[in-house]
């Protein structure tokens, strides 16, 4: 019996330490975090997209986390500018869902944070999963509701936000040849500038996926300065490849003492 007990024991403290890598030693602070959200909105029961979903009383505590620790909030394009210093962060959100509005931007303004979204152009009543793989096809992310033009408006006024690019149609890069990805890429940018009378210098790889030889060609002659992937981890020198800079992944799934091992290390655990 005492062996089966010091068995389950040893077993549920290597899987602990897999899933939570509490142990590893925390990344140089200098280097900043970039932390990727979707929407900011309560899980849906036996939805497919919970991973995507940080609820509103978890979000804001994750942001007064951040300002008790004396993280700065910056954007991507501060970010980009800035020179290394300790403890800055840039939050990050894809898509352009109408909870950034109703619940992300109260809390962000409530701790002086601030946020960069990475907006798809056509996204109203668009289920874009299925060009990542055909059978996501539930209909789940057409039917949330996307921000408007006005709520948009509103949130770069504040100062709070401001825009990056993110395709037209959130189109997977690597199923396009190379004029019609450029076509995706530079039109976005050029739609939203237009539209907002602003200027984006930051892009997003939609799903993450993107071809590593043309791809952040393309989005540098699209007159962007820089572009985030969606690989997990803190990025390193923003000089060496400033088109392929980690994020962070803020998962509704987590705990809150997973999102504290992501900003000390850059992952949860071991693997992810």
């Amino acid at each position: 019996m005492n062996y089966l007990i010091l068995t389950t024991l040893i077993v549920w403290i290597l899987w602990f330490s897999e899933r939570y890598a509490w142990w590893g030693s925390t990344v140089d602070l200098k280097r900043p975090r970039v932390l990727m959200y979707h929407m900011v909105s309560d899980p849906v029961p036996g939805a497919k997209f919970n991973g995507l979903r940080v609820s509103p009383d978890i979000f804001e505590r994750q942001v007064r986390w951040l300002k008790d620790n004396d993280w700065r909030f910056v954007t991507m394009s501060e970010l980009v500018r800035h020179k290394p210093s300790d403890k800055v962060v840039a939050i990050t959100f894809d898509d352009g869902f109408e909870d950034n509005y109703l619940n992300a931007y109260a809390i962000l303004k409530k701790y002086d944070a601030k946020a960069t979204l990475y907006l798809v152009v056509d996204r109203h009543d668009r289920d874009w999963s299925v060009s990542k793989k055909s059978h996501h096809n539930s209909g789940e992310l057409k039917n949330e509701t996307k921000l408007s033009d006005q709520q948009i408006q509103e949130m770069l006024d504040s100062g709070i936000f401001e825009l990056g690019g993110h395709t037209t149609t959130h189109a997977n890069l690597l199923a396009l040849d190379e004029d019609s990805k450029y076509k995706e890429i530079k039109g976005s940018k050029d739609a939203l500038e237009s539209l907002f009378e602003t200027k984006l210098s930051s892009f997003a790889y939609p799903f993450g996926i993107y071809d590593p030889i043309v791809d952040p060609l393309l989005v540098q002659r699209a007159g962007f300065d820089s572009a985030v992937t969606t690989e997990d981890g803190i990025m390193g020198d923003i000089a060496t490849s400033p088109f392929e800079l980690q994020r962070i992944k803020i998962s509704g799934k987590d705990g809150f003492l997973a999102f504290k091992i992501r900003m000390r290390r850059g992952k949860r655990g071991l693997r992810k």
